[in-house]
């Protein structure tokens, strides 16, 4: 049987889940229940394993870490993202990379809109001071009848937009591959971000999406918008974004990813009032998570059965001879 490892189980989602204890390569499978410590502590869970599953993105799979494990030949990651996977090392290592698009684009969506409203209603804001005991008249704002601007139409973008539609907003998209089939109003960036009341952010992080929010964009948005995060932090110059909200340049945002994960104690961000922030929690409820928990795993099944699924890299072609 193949050797199977889970390195970073912690807080732990899988070892608890059903999808796990149904598994039928659960009793080959190595877990860990704790983060690895350093990149060396990493190397040393997984370094006989044919098949890793990533469940944290904070867990780091470098060039390092693929020619440290010779035998590695899958890394089958829980969530959407692989931006934290050199996936040119790992394609030219001969490693397949999967990963479980599109289970939790419904969670995510619904998370960008409690955001939404928790910062246009200022509910954690109004919530602390009413068990206080005061009963304050809580100036709030109105989206349906707004504009929304979605940037990227994957599938969770996808979704936010349709939700804005049926709420009553106006909604206007970018993305770098326009589809019109999709039936969406499409603009240039520098049109949606002017336009919008409310901003939320749908890229995948690569080096062309790297802050691509930054003090510029920022200044092109209204006084009055609200910017929504639940891609990647780094795609928002944090600094910018402080910056912004410290200066009410923008009036508030709603942020579940952050340029370091966990947030830092005394993160700027925290001491803000006009900031909503949640833990890279977008995507975990009960439902999202098993069944991404399940497609992670069957991803490694349909592996070993010599039929790989959802595919994000596959190894690279050896050189012509």
């Amino acid at each position: 049987m193949p050797r199977i490892v889970i390195p970073d189980d912690y807080p732990p989602v899988m070892g608890p889940s059903r999808a796990f204890q149904e598994w039928d390569l659960a009793r080959e499978a190595e877990l860990y229940d704790t983060l690895p410590g350093s990149e060396e502590q990493l190397i040393g869970r997984i370094r006989d394993a044919e098949a890793v599953i990533c469940v944290r993105a904070s867990t780091r799979f470098t060039r390092k870490v693929f020619q440290a494990c010779p035998a590695l030949r899958l890394v089958s990651v829980f969530g959407t993202g692989t931006d934290n996977i050199d996936l040119e090392a790992a394609a030219r290592h001969g490693a397949t990379v999967t990963n479980t698009p599109e289970v939790a684009a419904d969670s995510i969506a619904e998370h960008c809109f409690a955001l939404m409203f928790a910062v246009a209603r200022r509910i954690p804001l109004v919530d602390a001071a009413t068990r206080r005991g005061d009963w304050p008249a809580a100036e709030s704002v109105q989206v349906i009848g707004k504009t929304l601007g979605v940037l990227g139409l994957g599938a969770i973008g996808r979704r936010v937009a349709r939700l804005g539609i049926a709420l009553g907003m106006r909604v206007l998209t970018w993305t770098f591959h326009p589809k019109p089939e999709l039936g969406f109003d499409h603009h240039s960036l520098e049109r949606v971000l002017a336009d919008s009341d409310v901003i939320s952010l749908h890229v995948r992080l690569t080096p062309e999406t790297r802050h691509m929010i930054g003090r510029q964009e920022l200044a092109a948005m209204k006084p009055g918008a609200i910017l929504i995060n639940t891609a990647r932090g780094a795609v928002v110059d944090e600094e910018a974004l402080v910056e912004a909200l410290r200066e009410r340049r923008i009036a508030g945002a709603g942020l579940d990813v952050y340029e370091t994960e966990p947030l830092p104690a005394g993160h700027p961000l925290t001491a803000l009032p006009n900031v909503v922030l949640t833990p890279h929690a977008a995507g975990n409820t009960r439902e999202a998570v098993e069944a991404a928990l399940r497609l992670a795993l069957d991803n490694v099944s349909n592996f070993f059965a010599g039929a790989p699924t959802n595919v994000v890299i596959r190894p690279a072609a050896p050189p012509a001879p």
